[in-house]
């Protein structure tokens, strides 16, 4: 009987699996098997190679002949020829360091003041006689109330409009 090193396939259409198998070499591709030694996923960036080394030796030590694509693969992970050159990849960062990351950039970033057209067309108006202008400091409320009471005493409409406004915000809180 003959025996080869073979690759079963697995796996979806357009997403190929393969199983590296010891088997009956008048068998189907995807038929019994006497073993199984192995993976090889080769939709994977880089390719998925598994084998159990010591089984592959011994098979191949009883006679089993390889097919040319496992003789490849075992090429690669050297348990042919005897040196590895299999590329591993990176490992993945996990969610919470990408996560980490994205807050210390965003934090980092130097914060310009957002402009848009409501607050240019604000300050293009002119200032109002009751609204303190940006080189005065502001008042505090206890000194802005009595002010505003000895003009509404004197009848100006403006004055009245300021004296009301610090109570309706009193009243809000």
């Amino acid at each position: 009987m003959a025996v080869k090193i073979r690759l079963k396939r697995m796996g979806k259409i357009r997403t190929p699996f393969y199983r590296i198998v010891v088997a009956d070499s008048r068998t189907k591709r995807d038929g019994r098997v006497i073993e199984e030694i192995g993976t090889y996923n080769p939709k994977a960036e880089p390719s998925i190679i598994t084998v159990d080394g010591e089984r592959a030796q011994y098979w191949l030590g009883v006679g089993a002949q390889p097919t040319e694509a496992v003789a490849a693969l075992l090429k690669i992970t050297g348990d042919i020829g005897g040196k590895n050159t299999m590329k591993f990849a990176e490992e993945k960062r996990s969610k919470e360091d990408i996560f980490q990351d994205a807050l210390k950039d965003l934090h980092s970033e130097p914060k310009a003041d957002a402009v848009t057209k409501k607050a240019a067309a604000k300050k293009a108006d002119a200032p109002k006689a009751d609204a303190p202008k940006a080189d005065e400091p502001k008042a505090d409320k206890a000194e802005a109330q009595p002010a505003a009471e000895e003009a509404k005493t004197q009848g100006d409409p403006v004055a009245d409009a300021a004296a009301d406004a610090p109570k309706a915000d009193e009243a809000k809180a």
